[in-house]
């Protein structure tokens, strides 16, 4: 006796679908990574060049993550694209869980892209260019304003989607690092300290691996099928014991889909031996509602069943 969540109400005690629905990236944001894409790909392009001509690492530097962030927002699309994809006789759940791979391949290449800023920068301090500050000004205040604009684009789906999220951080952290960049150019112009260029470059470093940690930490803890970050498993634990007739919970088992989407599975003992679909389809609405989990399994048990499952330390 189980019931699943879906979007269609069903007719029997064997599986009761909910109406619940399912939490995907709402398909605006199509238009929004298509956007950032294109904005952040033109600054990548001016950074480049001015970084080149005015002999700034930091601009070649703030480059350089961008176009990580360009990397990611298009691994970030079409991870929402093949999410999209029907079961397959192969695949069951689609492609679902490819919006976690792609958080994942993002955060390691930005890591990558840190190491390679850092010792750039650690390379100059001994050998020190001059820097057009007045160049790095005015390309960062570019920088700040396309930066600015393509986080605010993210910033509705931020609490909602680990690639959004993604997007929205990385893009307000470029802002704020493109505005470190002017503040260096004015020091610059003020001081005419050459060392300031490359200490600049190894706080962007700091700043990417900042926002990249918890990137990278969220991310493999969904790959490795961990309980999402905001549910409660002894919350599910107590709601679930808290049931009419409930005993015992065993076999709980909550992971992710997905980015948007959460499953879970679990065995229930009850005192009484009925098919009570009426409570099988409010557990999934309520788990729906309270902790955000769209497809749940629950399995009904009497009390003289011996589970072999029941133990904790059984998977």
């Amino acid at each position: 006796m189980s019931s699943d969540t879906h979007d269609t109400t069903g007719d029997s005690c064997g599986h009761s679908h909910s109406a619940v629905g399912h939490s995907h990236a709402p398909a605006s944001f199509g238009s929004a990574f298509a956007v950032g894409i294109t904005l952040n790909v033109g600054f990548v392009i001016i950074e480049v060049v001015y970084g080149v001509l005015a002999h700034s690492l930091a601009l070649v530097a703030d480059a350089g993550h961008n176009m990580g962030d360009v990397l990611g927002l298009l691994l970030a699309w079409c991870a929402t694209f093949l999410a999209r994809t029907a079961p397959t006789e192969r695949r069951t759940y689609g492609l679902r869980s490819s919006s976690i791979l792609a958080a994942l391949f993002n955060a390691i290449f930005l890591l990558i892209t840190v190491g390679a800023i850092a010792w750039e920068a650690l390379r100059r301090f001994g050998d020190p260019t001059v820097v057009e500050a007045r160049t790095v000004i005015w390309v960062s205040i570019i920088g700040i304003v396309i930066n600015t604009a393509t986080a605010l684009m993210f910033m509705s789906g931020r609490k909602r989607d680990l690639n959004i999220r993604a997007a929205f951080t990385h893009m307000a952290a470029d802002a704020g690092v493109s505005l470190g960049v002017v503040v260096a150019g004015f020091l610059i112009i003020a001081t005419g300290w050459r060392w300031i260029d490359p200490a600049i470059s190894l706080a962007i470093a700091a700043v990417i691996t900042w926002g990249t940690w918890g990137l990278l930490r969220d991310s493999v803890n969904l790959a490795l099928q961990a309980v999402p970050q905001g549910i409660d498993l002894t919350e599910v634990r107590q709601y679930l014991s808290s049931l009419p007739h409930v005993t015992e919970v065993h076999d709980l088992h909550i992971w992710p889909m997905s980015t948007t989407e959460t499953a879970l599975t679990a065995h229930l003992v009850r005192d009484v031996d009925d098919c009570d679909c009426a409570l099988l389809d409010q557990a999934a609405r309520d788990l729906h509602r309270k902790f955000e989990i769209q497809h749940a399994t629950l399995q009904f048990e009497t009390l003289d069943h011996r589970c072999h499952l029941a133990p904790a330390e059984k998977v």
